[in-house]
């Protein structure tokens, strides 16, 4: 029954469920119909926008779902593709073991409910390699495998009549002792009325899927409606883990998307332009600067490599010598900030040479790209035939989004692109210090330096499986203190809505928001991303501090809390973020996984770079300890942990049986 808080003589709703599903994307949707499924009827997911969010509306030229192999010919099990996600480092043996048993209920599941993952004649789900994969685990619907899952996940929510609040905004989680208790939110539907629409949620078990960072970054791959909801636990005290851990790639502008797989193995062209006075660039009619000519001895070496970044589409710090793949995202980023021009891959012409390397033709190919070229039927004169060869639906969705590669070039940059840290969970995804939370999804920290591609999709549906079972089978009873839980939502809202009447009285600062989001987009993309210096971040970190401090001064309109909000714990976050990384560094780590540690002492990754992209190698001793992070009165505090290698016991079935019959396996 909704009940109210009523504070300075307006009146707040209050409503309690047995358990609050945050977001709507593939990990959140799978936890609310596999909890109905279970028999937790009290249940609701609360959405900013079911349309939006990263499962909905990302993808790549294929998007792969990651899971065990079990229709071919070499031997797979779940102990040797856990093997593949914990030696990538910095990531737990024994997550890595339940993300491998459960892949396959994960996958079948979603198999079950309608989406139609492609099998063979004999009913083989037929894979592939996908990155860090030595087996053939990957498989795929296309550049919407996640988008598929979604709309089958929401139709299933909706059979099930599973209720969903729409357009409502979680602007702050409600603590109570040692467990979270429920949520401030915002419906966007009524910020006209006297209480500006704020609401409290109180519940037993919080299901977290709000999705990775965003919004942090302003080189992004994220939809831009996406800006994730990590600050919101970090600022209740959730612990984090490896939040040094994102991933960053070649991505488009215009439209965000990764330029990963087909895009590349078309072999395009890459160029930059110097743009005008007042910042334009006009690349059809501006002098190109084929820059990738002068750090490549040959076109063959050059073509292999624009071949390889399909495969290895994250920036890896390995594959930068010997002019590897990942030496091109570092030129791309040395157009732009060193040189300030503005880079472009055009599918219209093949690789431009020179002289020195000779110019592109099918002979130049390396083994491995020729025959990949031959396997896949690719006889094409250009990158755009070929790619209309290859995967037509990689070039029409381009076209979707107004943009025509066969009329014009797509500008590029190296985005953020995922976040492997996250927050800390235990093998039943509850929250290793705030019980009867969970985060799922990308949210969840749970992959480490290293993981094969597709990776995160499994993950976040056995991250729904398991949470599920541990809040049916465990936590079933309500124990939520409500009283308690009722002092302390009204303690809170009392707090925080001192602190939003403040932007909201006086004169209105037009765009003031704006600068503020800005700000910390620029310093993140700047001093946070895939290059790193620790003497530069030093200095950022008080510049991320005044920001969280400086967010009062903020003067808005009523109708912009909802964006205003949501920098405003985003701007926590990235606090969290750049202490995190100057810890790192400080403890002497080094290049590795998706990001370059600059050391004027360290290694010149080519000769023909400038000395400032001197390197510090990777420090192989932090690859065994993972770095978690929280919040203890008001510092941020980061320590490490070592790594739980993965199970090794053997399990008798009729003890097996008796644990599960008596609840023990749950617990």
């Amino acid at each position: 029954m909704m009940r109210s808080i009523t504070i300075d003589r307006t009146e707040y709703p209050v409503a309690y469920h047995h358990t609050l599903v945050l977001g709507s994307g593939a990990a959140s949707l799978a936890a609310a119909v596999r909890l109905k499924r279970a028999g937790v009827d009290d249940l609701c997911i609360i959405t900013d926008n079911l349309m939006g969010g990263t499962s909905r509306n990302t993808g790549s030229d294929k998007q792969t779902y990651y899971k065990l192999s079990d229709s071919c010919r070499q031997s797979d099990s779940p102990y040797k593709m856990a093997e593949s996600l914990y030696r990538g480092g910095a990531a737990h043996g024994d997550l890595a073991l339940v993300e491998s048993l459960c892949s396959e209920n994960g996958f079948y599941h979603l198999v079950s409910i309608g989406v139609d993952f492609p099998h063979n004649r004999w009913g083989g789900y037929t894979g592939y390699k996908t990155d860090h994969d030595p087996n053939t685990r990957g498989t795929s619907l296309g550049p919407y495998t996640s988008k598929k899952m979604v709309e089958a996940l929401e139709r299933e929510a909706v059979r099930l009549r599973i209720p969903v609040q729409n357009h409502h905004d979680v602007v702050k989680l409600i603590r109570s002792g040692d467990r979270i208790a429920g949520a401030i939110v915002l419906d966007k539907t009524e910020l006209d009325t006297p209480a500006h629409g704020f609401k409290v949620y109180l519940c037993d078990n919080m299901v977290f899927g709000l999705g990775g960072p965003g919004g942090l970054y302003k080189n992004s791959v994220y939809p831009p409606a996406h800006t994730g909801g990590i600050g919101l636990a970090l600022e209740a005290g959730a612990e984090a883990v490896n939040l040094t851990e994102s991933q960053f790639g070649i991505g488009s502008v215009r439209f965000r998307w990764n330029l990963s797989g087909s895009y590349q193995q078309v072999i395009p062209s890459y160029y930059s332009i110097d743009p005008a006075d007042d910042g334009s660039a006009d690349p059809e009619s501006s002098e190109r600067h084929y820059f990738l000519n002068d750090f490549f001895p040959s076109m063959k070496e050059l073509a292999g490599a624009i071949f390889l970044k399909g495969y290895q589409w994250p920036f890896d710090p390995e594959k930068i010598r010997d002019h590897g793949s990942s030496l091109i995202d570092l030129l791309i980023y040395r157009e732009e900030e060193i040189l300030g021009r503005k880079v472009y891959m055009d599918f219209r012409e093949n690789p431009v040479g020179d002289e020195r390397i000779g110019q592109f033709c099918s002979s130049c190919l390396t083994e491995e790209a020729g025959e990949y070229w031959e396997q896949s039927g690719l006889k094409g004169a250009l990158p755009i035939d070929r790619l209309r060869e290859l995967n037509p639906d990689a070039l029409e969705l381009y076209r979707d989004h107004n943009i025509d590669l066969t009329s014009e070039a797509l500008q590029i940059t190296v985005a953020s692109q995922h976040n492997n840290g996250g927050l800390a969970g235990d093998i039943w995804w509850e929250s290793t210090n705030l019980k009867h939370f969970f985060p799922i999804g990308e949210v969840n920290g749970s992959h480490g330096i290293y993981r094969p591609g597709g990776s995160a999709l499994n993950s976040g549906q056995v991250a729904a499986w398991r949470a599920s079972e541990r809040i049916s089978r465990v936590y079933r009873k309500p124990d939520l203190d409500c009283r308690k839980a009722w002092q302390t939502a009204e303690t809170e809202l009392g707090s925080f809505l001192s602190e939003v009447e403040e932007i909201l009285t006086g004169d209105v600062l037009p765009g003031c928001e704006h600068k503020y989001s800005e700000a910390f987009k620029e310093r993140m993309s700047r001093y946070g991303a895939f290059i790193r210096d620790k003497s530069s971040i030093n200095g950022q970190r008080a510049e991320a501090g005044k920001q969280v401090a400086g967010f009062r001064a903020l003067r808005v309109d009523p109708h912009r809390l909802p964006y205003v909000l949501k920098q405003r714990h985003l701007a926590l976050a990235q606090c969290f973020y750049l202490e995190a990384i100057y810890h790192y560094l400080e403890e002497g780590g080094g290049s590795r996984g998706s990001f370059l540690v600059l050391d004027p002492e360290g290694l010149l990754l080519h000769r023909n770079l400038e000395t400032s992209f001197r390197v510090k190698s990777d420090n192989p001793s932090l690859r065994n300890r993972m770095q978690k992070a929280v919040l203890e009165d008001g510092t941020i505090r980061c320590f490490w942990e070592e790594c739980r290698e993965i199970p090794e016991e053997d399990h008798w079935f009729e003890t097996v049986w008796g644990e599960f019959r008596e609840g023990e396996t749950f617990r």
